[in-house]
């Protein structure tokens, strides 16, 4: 879907679409507390979870299995293993990062489970996503240091802890980064997309606002350089001649006309194209963030489809 291709003025979702939004509005009000933070034991009654290890028949030629590996039991660090058995060709590597703006779900959550066994059996890939700490209760950089240490453990064990059928040559990083769906970035700025979609399904203005505050530093700001990647000098952002200087790999970015983000994501796009780097883009102009957790809706298929013929291209490099 094009640039110039504008959403519609009202979004139309499936009743069934309307309803999740209606269940997670009221979920939030359940599990957030006034001062801010999370009760989990709440939040736990909302957040249906699959089990591993599972064998899944996701279409009618492709089985995946799925298994949890443990990297550190301290800090409750492992990782879910999606790996299509019906396959005997090397398949690419994806790490995965979930979503929830650093607060809430795993790997285990549902709609993640449910988007990883499929994207694994379409490509078809194995795919390692990672359960990091949480924030309020762990903040920046929290996060950053679990899933570098995930890495590393997976980049130590390899096959003892992978298929002997994973192509280690061929590795993406999926969430935030390189496979990039519905990024998540943000800066003191409104941005028009903010302003004009305040109060967008799935994620408001004011639910990214409380999401930055429960994982930022205490006393930092959206522009703190883990938001606020673009550059813009000392403390603010990522050095350019930094990025430019780092061997970059192309890079993949979805964006969904309804999302408040999608400026951001933008602004992140022109940034990596300013330092050099390749970026394809995708625009769905009818996609509220969080799409990929909703599969009755048709960007959710366009996704899985999107994400397939991009691995698939670069693996092919």
């Amino acid at each position: 879907m094009g640039d110039n291709e504008n959403p519609k003025s009202e979004l139309e979702l499936p009743l069934l679409t309307r309803l999740k939004f209606s269940a997670i509005s009221l979920a939030r009000r359940v599990y957030i507390r006034r001062d801010g933070t999370i009760n989990r034991r709440i939040l736990s009654l909302f957040d249906i979870k699959s089990s591993a290890p599972a064998t899944k028949f996701i279409n009618t030629t492709t089985v995946v299995s799925t298994s949890d590996v443990t990297v550190d039991h301290s800090r409750n660090l492992w990782f879910r293993l999606f790996i299509p058995t019906t396959t005997t060709k090397k398949l690419p590597l994806i790490f995965y990062f979930h979503g929830g703006g650093f607060t809430t779900f795993g790997p285990d959550s549902k709609p993640f489970d449910d988007l990883c066994s499929h994207i694994a059996a379409e490509i078809p890939s194995v795919i390692a996503s990672v359960n990091y700490r949480l924030a309020p209760e762990h903040r920046y950089p929290s996060q950053y240091d679990d899933a570098f240490d995930a890495l590393k453990f997976i980049d130590a064990q390899n096959y003892a802890v992978l298929p002997a059928s994973t192509d280690l040559n061929t590795c993406f990083i999926a969430g935030d980064r390189f496979l990039a769906l519905q990024p998540f970035f943000g800066g003191e700025e409104r941005t028009e997309s903010e302003l004009r979609l305040i109060n967008a399904p799935v994620l408001s203005v004011e639910r990214t606002d409380w999401m930055w505050r429960c994982f930022l530093p205490e006393g930092a700001d959206r522009n703190h350089h883990s938001a606020h990647v673009f550059g813009g000098g000392v403390g603010v952002g990522v050095d350019d001649e930094m990025i430019k200087n780092v061997e970059f790999p192309r890079s993949l970015v979805i964006i969904g006309g309804y999302d408040p983000l999608q400026d951001w994501q933008k602004k992140y796009v022109e940034w990596l194209k300013i330092c050099g780097k390749e970026v394809e883009v995708i625009e769905y102009p009818n996609a509220f963030h969080s799409v990929y957790a909703f599969p009755e809706v048709p960007e959710y298929d366009l996704l899985i489809k999107d994400v397939t013929n991009f691995v698939q291209k670069q693996s092919t490099l």
